[in-house]
C-alpha cells in the first residue's frame, strides 16, 4: 500500500450508529459459542478485531451490555438492535466488530475458528 491506511466503514440497520476502524484487523474469525448465537440471533458469528484505539464512532452511540459480567461486554444499536460488537472483560484492549456491520464486509473473510466444540451439529462451513 502506498502509504495509505485501510479504513472499514459500518453501522447499524437504521443508521443512528456509524464508526470507522482503522488499520488492518488484528484476525477475522468465525465464532460457534452459544453467547455469539444468542446476541446475533443466528447460527455462528463472524468478527473482525481491531484495537480499541483503532476505531472511532462517528455518528450516535453504541449500547452496551455486559452479557457475561466481568468477563464479556456487547455492543448494538439502541434504535433498531443490530449487533455490532463484542469485547472481553475486564478493560478490554480490542473490540470484535461482527463482519455483517460493515458497509463492504466481503473484504473481511475469516481465516481462524473460535469455539469449534460448540458449532450447531448441523452447520457446516466449506474451509478457507
Amino acid at each position: 500500500m502506498s502509504g495509505t491506511t485501510e479504513q472499514f466503514e459500518g453501522g447499524c440497520l437504521c443508521g443512528a450508529v456509524r464508526f470507522i476502524a482503522t488499520g488492518v484487523p488484528k484476525g477475522i474469525y468465525w465464532c460457534y459459542c452459544q453467547s455469539c448465537r444468542r446476541h446475533t440471533g443466528a447460527p455462528v458469528a463472524v468478527f473482525a478485531a481491531f484495537d480499541c484505539e483503532a476505531y472511532i464512532v462517528t455518528k450516535g452511540e453504541i449500547t452496551k451490555f455486559d452479557s457475561t459480567p466481568g468477563r464479556t461486554r456487547r455492543g448494538f444499536c439502541a434504535r433498531c438492535g443490530s449487533t455490532l460488537t463484542c469485547e472481553s472483560l475486564p478493560g478490554p484492549t480490542e473490540t470484535h466488530f461482527h463482519v455483517g456491520a460493515f458497509d463492504q464486509a466481503a473484504r473481511l473473510q475469516p481465516r481462524r475458528q473460535y469455539f469449534p466444540e460448540e458449532r450447531l451439529p448441523w452447520f457446516h462451513i466449506a474451509e478457507a
